[in-house]
């Protein structure tokens, strides 16, 4: 037997080619539920406070979402947003636990047990209320429990075993002890006020439930004479025009509001009668009624119509004429209410914006209408019940409706069919416009007064500013809820900076909080109401033993409760009216503070974060905000991050109607978990974002590059030992370039994470992974890697990088990809008991100073080079750049050291440009290069040769 010649021998056994089993497919969807039994197993969340106990803590306290229903899109991004930045906190060394929690009250949950009661022919009215609030419970129960597994699927780590329910029975206690904060201040009282009403729900609602979309109601010219006119009475025959798009609030009008500073006109018209319309509005009131102005009734015969116009237009009034002028409703003829003057009262919201430049005024129905005739000493008639009809007594429809009927209020309804035949009808017709609906049934809503409990934004309170309120009395001094609030907005961070604009001009602008609801499901309102005075109970002794009995039974003791125990020997029960409203389910949610943060962690600690999305301005961020300033005089929150919505891949909100609705669990089901974390830290969420295959796609292009990556890491490290380290002085130039460039990075990163821009933090890592490794130090250094001996000093050099490399990678990706981190991990560092989210932000060696300018020049001119060469690719005259020779004008570096970072056989200088040919030299059989010591091809270059012995 004879020895195979070099030149014919395959030298791949003699190569060092990384070795891994770290799989190239992810396989996520099968791979992580056995990651979470294992996370499970050992107990990650209690152990990581164990080992975090004592350190800096971060706060980021969770806003409930309602238990009713699976998770959705805005659902994922919002927890995944959240478990990214508490990662990412844990990451920088904090004590970052993460409490989640749920909004179990309210008209969410109750609307769903009363669908269930109208699929069985049932009414919730035939139901024991103690029944009804008792299936209420066990729906949100069985939902908190299948939210909360779809939730730890999405990887969110928390105190899963412990949440925050506000149905908690010591939830419900403290709620109910913030409200008695707020009475025993002063910060409370009973109104009757139009407020947002549901008559499909039957109960107020908050600002915040409600949405706007565009209707055709039925838009009215309605006409009231004019019956007294003390300072023109000229216009005692004249018919006063109203215009509006609530046609059933005429049968509550109580008067007529002008402006007083307004051009009013008083002509007649082509059907014989004289009215008062607004100068600026004639043309209008023309195209609706078809009514044409002719002339006044002084004016004498004979004028022609121009001469009639012009007199028409310089015979006009200011509003202040129509001071003490007197109408009367057009259905007078009823009696009773009816009957009574219909007053003009000055308005200053009265403008020619639209409609005739009267307004007609229902107190019961508008804020501007309570107004103005509660000061002129009109009162609310509560003509309209809480389903939204007549009530029965009313001379006009009494028992009729509902309001929200578009056949009952449109041009052939009863409303309309009357003032025609009363002859005050002068049009009616379809407009379209926006208009509230509540956002549960989808029904919409209208003012209604009704009494109800408010805190008020304006009035000044003792003891708001300290917390503490046990029997303060309010003085003139004192600040207000808005000017806490509006101070407390002031000295918060808001991400982004623009959001503090948004808050501060709705609480700018907000009317008082309505905390009442006419509902059966929530914490009531535990107070006694003295029947001789009107004025609530304020007593300490009285309020501890209520919390006592809510401690022990939950809300439902107040309505099971013996009231004249609780109100003690001292009173008698009948002196009191039990209140058995409940409270506005964002009261709940905004005194969640109180029994989470303070509750686990101190009186008086706050969150270091509220994290939710742009609507919750007007809702949690706001009913927090106003909570805690009542009872403490500050947020409960140090910063507040607000991000957009998903919505679809075409930019639309998602709809079952659409069939555009994007599930999260499908995509965790096919994808797995960390596709979507990885879309959701890579887009912009600060605005709203979109979601599709497209969009998942790139997600996953990107995924595979940092998954290849890892897979290279591991690969290039089989069998790395701390003997093999070299120490960062001796390495060369391009490791120390490579350490310093991840210097840079791990500064990028550690400020992307506390700016909580997590966009940024991505692009970064990816960026880094793919352009400075991938394509750039890992290409280079694939030749000493593979092919130079397995002690020489590049070769050491460049593994003791990548393994500083592999330890701060794992690291930067695990908050993002929780899961595939944590794969990466355990494949190089295999441990039961161990985990990625055990570790902390990486301790980099010091960054070695480095000429950065130069080596931009030199990727530059590397960038170049390939781009050279690849047309040569192309055609095929060389297969690959190891075949190249490349001559440059000028040489920065060495030319050995050129070609190696150029990856090519020869660089010479010499030329004007940059010049490619194929190098004539042969080919080393085992490292590939062309080289001119190499004899033939096949055999092997100096540095094989001495490898290889």
């Amino acid at each position: 037997m004879t020895d195979t010649p070099d030149s014919a021998r395959d030298w791949r056994d003699t190569v060092f080619l990384p070795k891994t089993d770290f799989p190239m497919k992810a396989g996520l969807a099968q791979k992580e539920p056995a990651i979470l039994d294992r996370w499970a197993r050992i107990g990650i969340y209690d152990r990581l406070r164990e080992q975090r106990e004592g350190r800096e803590r971060f706060i980021l306290h969770d806003g409930p979402p309602y238990a009713n229903g699976d998770i959705h899109m805005g659902h994922a991004m919002n927890k995944v947003l959240k478990d990214i930045i508490v990662r990412s906190q844990s990451l920088m060394g904090k004590d970052a636990p993460y409490v989640p929690g749920w909004d179990c009250h309210g008209l969410p949950i109750e609307w769903k047990i009363e669908e269930a009661y109208r699929a069985k022919k049932r009414s919730k009215d035939e139901v024991p209320a103690a029944e009804f609030r008792a299936e209420c419970r066990d729906y949100a129960a069985k939902w908190v429990g299948v939210q909360a597994a779809q939730f730890e699927r999405l990887g969110i780590a928390g105190d899963w075993a412990n949440p925050y329910l506000t149905m908690n029975y010591a939830s419900e206690a403290a709620i109910a002890g913030e409200l008695l904060k707020f009475a025993m201040s002063g910060q409370l009282y009973r109104g009757a006020k139009p407020v947002m009403w549901s008559p499909v729900e039957k109960t107020a609602l908050a600002e915040a439930e409600v949405e706007y979309e565009d209707v055709t109601s039925t838009q009215v010219d309605v006409a009231f004479e004019i019956v007294e006119a003390p300072n023109a009475p000229e216009l005692v025959g004249a018919h006063a025009v109203i215009w509006t798009t609530t046609p059933w609030t005429i049968p509550v009008n109580q008067a007529l509001a002008y402006g007083e500073a307004i051009h009013y006109q008083h002509f007649k018209a082509s059907d014989g009668r004289r009215y008062v319309v607004a100068f600026d509005l004639i043309d209008r009131f023309k195209e609706r009624t078809g009514l044409s102005p002719l002339k006044l009734d002084n004016e004498p015969d004979g004028l022609t119509e121009t001469q009639g116009l012009a007199k028409f237009v310089s015979d006009g009034f200011e509003g202040s004429a129509l001071a003490g002028a007197v109408a009367r409703h057009p259905m007078h003829h009823l009696g009773g209410f009816f009957a009574k003057p219909r007053p003009f009262l000055a308005g200053d919201f009265v403008t020619t914006d639209a409609g005739t430049g009267l307004v007609h005024m229902a107190p019961d129905h508008g804020e501007d209408d309570f107004a103005l005739c509660k000061a002129a000493g009109f009162d609310p008639v509560f003509a309209v019940t809480d389903d939204g009809k007549y009530r029965d007594d009313w001379a006009w429809l009494g028992g009729q409706g509902s309001v929200i009927n578009q056949k009952f209020t449109g041009p052939d309804g009863p409303i309309c069919e009357d003032l025609r035949a009363a002859g005050a009808l002068l049009s009616a017709a379809p407009f379209k416009h926006s208009y509230p609906h509540s956002w549960r049934s989808k029904a919409r809503v209208i003012f209604r007064c009704t009494p109800q409990w408010f805190i008020p934004m304006d009035r000044p309170a003792a003891g708001a500013s300290t917390g503490s309120n046990a029997g303060a009395t309010a003085t003139d001094n004192a600040p207000t809820l808005r000017n806490l609030a509006l101070d407390a907005i002031e000295r918060t961070r808001w991400v982004p900076a623009r959001s503090q604009n948004r808050i501060r001009s709705m609480v700018e602008g907000r009317p008082d909080w309505v905390i009442s609801r006419q509902r059966a499901w929530g914490v009531p309102i535990p107070l006694y109401v003295n029947r001789k005075t009107g004025d609530y109970l304020r007593d300490e002794a009285v309020n501890a033993r209520i919390l006592a009995a809510f401690e022990a039974g939950g809300a439902d003791a107040w309505f099971a409760a013996d009231h004249q125990a609780l109100l003690g020997p001292d009173r008698a029960l009948a002196d009191y009216e039990v209140v058995n409203d409940i409270l506005d389910v964002w009261f709940d949610s905004g005194s969640t503070h109180v029994f989470t943060v303070e509750a686990r962690y101190g009186e008086g600690v706050r969150a270091d974060l509220y994290v939710e999305g742009s609507d919750q301005h007007r809702g949690w961020f706001q009913s927090s905000l106003l909570e805690s300033c009542g009872t403490r005089g500050r947020a409960p929150y140090d910063a507040v991050l607000t991000h957009g919505f998903a919505l679809d891949g075409n930019g639309r909100k998602m709809s079952k109607s659409l069939g555009n609705v994007v599930d999260p669990l499908k995509i965790i089901g096919e994808s797995g978990a960390d596709i979507l974390r990885l879309w959701v830290a890579q887009t912009d969420y600060f605005e709203d974002v979109r979601i599709g295959k497209e969009v998942l796609a790139g997600t996953g292009d990107t995924y595979r590059k940092l998954r290849n990556t890892f897979r290279y890491l591991l690969g290039a490290l089989d069998g790395f030992t701390d003997a093999e380290r070299v120490e960062v002085a001796d390495m060369p130039a391009l490791e120390r370039y490579i350490l310093s460039e991840l210097s840079r990075l791990d500064a990028e990163l550690r400020g992307a994470a506390e700016a909580f821009e997590f966009n940024r933090y991505t692009r970064a890592l990816a960026d880094f992974a793919n352009d400075d490794l991938s394509a750039f130090f890992f290409d280079i250094r694939k030749d000493s890697l593979y092919c130079d001996a397995a002690d020489s000093p590049k070769r050491r050099a460049y593994r003791t990088v990548l393994d500083t490399l592999f330890h701060a990678l794992v690291r930067y990706a695990a908050p993002v990809l929780a899961f595939t981190a944590e794969e990466v991990w355990q494949a190089r560092f295999p441990s039961e008991d161990g985990s990625v989210h055990f570790l902390e932000w990486p301790d980099l060696p010091a960054a070695p100073a480095v000429d950065h300018a130069q080596w931009a020049e030199l990727r530059r001119l590397r960038q170049a080079v390939t781009e050279a060469i690849e047309p040569y690719r192309r055609e095929k005259t060389v297969r690959s750049s190891l075949e190249a020779e490349v001559t440059l004008p000028s040489l920065p570096l060495p030319p050995e050291d050129l070609a190696e970072l150029f990856i090519t056989s020869t660089v010479h200088p010499g030329g004007e440009g940059i010049a490619i040919a194929r190098s004539e030299h042969h080919k080393c059989g085992r490292c590939w290069r062309l080289l001119p010591e190499v004899e033939a091809d096949g055999a092997l270059c100096h540095r094989c040769e001495e490898v290889v012995k």
